[in-house]
């Protein structure tokens, strides 16, 4: 396990960036401690995506800098290097796929093998784990076409938890689920994230789960990358 005590784990200065959208995405400063919660409003899915991008390394900016605990990202030199970085994100993201022939169990399972029937002595343990933390224990055995959105949110959460991340990183979470569920989703995420001292980055629309996420509040304002405190009079 990393030391989550030392420093951000993650800076965005003076970031720009071209990813197809009418204008670049820029971020004027962005600063995420260890155990931070914060949460972007204003990026739509491909804006979102394109931050990730910027976040993980997978993609480098045109302007600016990008560091992960405390490492420019541009230092990283080869795919080996960035797959080891890439273990301490966990992705929440509607882009992760879910395998929906396969039953809840396997899907926790993938992070950890390929090999996911039957799993193994070793694995199981593992997905149990995941499944107690993400309250998923009772729907094991279910296939996931059987389940309820609340249900899937969870599977991508616990999948992203399964290498033990540094930091969480949520791709708009709640744009499938019912709103009646989305307080119920984030406070599990808030309790997860506290238990584990893991940070949490939450680029979302939904204002009233960002409220029950807690902490720092964020809208970008796209022409100029800067980063307001969330306000009623945010949204000109």
């Amino acid at each position: 396990m990393s030391d989550r005590s030392a420093g951000p784990v993650l800076r965005l200065h003076g970031v720009r960036k071209q990813y197809g959208g009418l204008r670049p995405l820029r971020i004027d400063d962005l600063v995420v401690d260890a155990g931070d919660r914060v949460s972007i409003s204003n990026l739509d899915a491909a804006a979102a995506e394109a931050f990730v991008n910027l976040a993980t390394g997978a993609a480098l900016p045109e302007d600016g800098a990008v560091e992960v605990f405390g490492r420019p990202t541009s230092a990283v030199s080869d795919s080996a290097e960035w797959l080891k970085l890439l273990d301490r994100f966990g992705l929440v993201t509607d882009r992760i796929v879910l395998l929906d022939a396969f039953t809840v169990a396997q899907n926790l399972a993938v992070p950890f093998t390929l090999e996911l029937d039957p799993l193994s002595d070793t694995v199981r343990p593992r997905v149990e784990q995941l499944a107690r933390e993400s309250d998923l224990q009772g729907v094991l055995s279910h296939p996931v076409t059987e389940i309820a959105p609340e249900l899937r949110a969870r599977i991508r959460l616990a999948r992203a938890l399964a290498l033990d991340p540094d930091l969480l990183i949520l791709e708009h979470p709640t744009a499938s689920l019912p709103p009646l569920s989305v307080a119920t989703y984030a406070n599990l995420i808030v309790q997860i994230a506290d238990a584990r001292r893991c940070a949490v980055v939450a680029i979302t629309a939904d204002q009233p789960f960002a409220r029950s996420l807690g902490g720092r509040r964020m809208v970008l304002h796209l022409s100029t990358g800067v980063l307001h405190r969330f306000s009623r009079w945010s949204w000109r």
